[in-house]
């Protein structure tokens, strides 16, 4: 009996220790907090920052409407918790229940949280890369960084990647004036996010604005003068461009590098997970005292046949943290899935983009309403006869409504006889992504794999 009443008892003591202190990490400790939990709590984070924002650092941080330092994430509650910030993790001891720091320190835990997130993927060349005016973006510093070249006003700045953040990058160069090249090694913008049929309305998108957008091209090398500035970057089309300033936007790495040697399954693809967010290890059995949430995880959803989904989503973020903080304190029974809904938007050019399920994973897309040729409409993407996602460019209304499509597998294309739909998507046609077993940068959301499991659950999502 005495078992059986531990094992429905929630866990309110011991020490509970997240690694990442960005927006998973806050938002698991203010959860921690909400549901009773009264034990010590240890945050770890490698910026000196406390939590701030990302989504604003590409967007009004680089147009000049905020200041890098005002993008903290306001907080719902005080959690009590001790801040290791300017330290990053190096390894983790499980055997002995510790994570390893880089100043020497270990911090003991009784159940642990990896909410590391994602790094950006730097430039394969280190000299080139460290020529003044080579810029990354994903850290407040790094957008600081940027922020200050843009308000010196560069002759040119060059755009390496036209993903979500190398668009918006394009974006923020074009408000303010300056001259922008944007390289993508695919056929068009957004193209591993959205496909190439709304890769081109994103291509015709910039060039109307002024981009100097040369797609299915690369970067080769980034020229500095004898000084060790920037001056020059060849392409792999023979031409040589004069620059100042080069952002490279070649998409995110995840933070898992100080993992291993621990025996978790994690690697470049994330940390593998239940749907409870508990961490496997490389034997694939789940443990009870290793949880991960935010970008680093990687977990699998029934709406897409038990694919593993990495998210780089703010509101996935989000969600899975209080999923994960909740079932760490939690007995087996009162534990509960994560089963967010994938949503992402984007702001670039003075329009806004909003995408909900799994683009790429999609066959083929039709227009639902709206006119590809006005820059303003709803596609729809289908696989296997089912409607798994939509994007949406300045309708991001609609977005709701095509979630729960999504999550009653509505059969794909949808008929509406009653939605303004104009002749272009009367048919659905091929969605045009990239092979998969090419490198992209441009994905939202990552199919990592199958889950072995046969089981079928029916998917309730959740209702305010």
């Amino acid at each position: 009996m005495a078992a059986e009443h531990a094992a429905r008892t929630p866990v309110k003591n011991g020490r509970i220790v997240i690694v990442g202190a960005s927006l998973a990490g806050l938002r698991a400790a203010e959860h921690l907090r909400d549901e009773g939990f009264a034990g010590p709590l240890t945050l770890i984070g490698d910026e000196p920052h406390e939590p701030y924002d990302r989504p604003p650092l590409s967007k009004q941080v680089l147009l000049g409407r905020a200041a890098p330092e005002d993008t903290g994430l306001p907080r719902r509650r005080a959690v009590d918790a001790a801040w290791r910030l300017g330290t990053a993790a190096t390894g983790l001891d499980r055997d002995g229940r510790r994570v390893l720091l880089a100043d020497g320190d270990a911090v003991p835990y009784d159940r642990l949280l990896i909410a590391t997130g994602v790094r950006a993927r730097p430039w394969p060349q280190e000299n080139e890369a460290a020529l003044d005016g080579v810029c990354l973006l994903r850290t407040r510093d790094d957008t600081a960084r940027l922020a200050r070249r843009l308000a010196a006003r560069p002759r040119r700045v060059l755009v390496v990647g036209a993903g979500f953040t190398g668009s918006e990058i394009a974006s923020a160069c074009r408000h303010r004036g300056i001259e922008v090249t944007v390289a993508e090694r695919g056929p068009a913008p957004l193209v591993g996010a959205l496909g190439g049929v709304i890769g081109a309305v994103a291509a015709d998108l910039q060039r109307a604005h002024g981009v100097d957008l040369r797609c299915s091209v690369t970067v080769t090398a980034l020229e500095g003068d004898p000084a060790g500035r920037l001056r020059r970057a060849h392409l792999s089309d023979g031409t040589v461009l004069d620059v100042d300033v080069a952002v490279v936007a070649l998409g995110s790495i995840r933070n898992t590098a100080w993992l291993e040697g621990s025996g978790l399954a994690a690697g470049p693809r994330g940390i593998a997970c239940d749907a409870g967010c508990r961490a496997f290890d490389v034997h694939g059995i789940v443990t009870d005292d290793v949880f991960a949430a935010g970008d680093v995880a990687r977990t699998p959803h029934p709406l897409f046949g038990y694919q593993f989904l990495s998210l780089e989503h703010w509101g996935n973020a989000v969600a899975q943290a209080e999923t994960a903080a909740h079932n760490m304190i939690s007995p087996g029974p009162a534990r509960r899935p994560h089963l967010w809904m994938p949503a992402f938007w984007s702001a670039q050019f003075g329009v806004n983009i909003k995408s909900v399920g799994v683009p790429s994973m999609a066959d083929e897309v039709i227009v639902t309403q709206g006119s590809l040729a006005e820059r303003r409409f709803v596609a729809a993407y289908g696989h296997q006869g089912r409607i798994i996602a939509a994007a949406a460019f300045d309708q991001a209304k609609w977005m709701g409504f095509y979630a729960d499509l999504i999550e009653r597998a509505a059969p794909f294309p949808p008929a509406f006889p009653t939605v303004d739909r104009r002749p272009e998507g009367l048919h659905p046609v091929p969605a045009a992504f990239p092979d998969p077993a090419l490198p992209s940068h441009g994905p939202t959301v990552t199919l990592t794999g199958h889950s072995p499991s046969e089981r079928r659950v029916h998917f309730t999502p959740a209702r305010a």
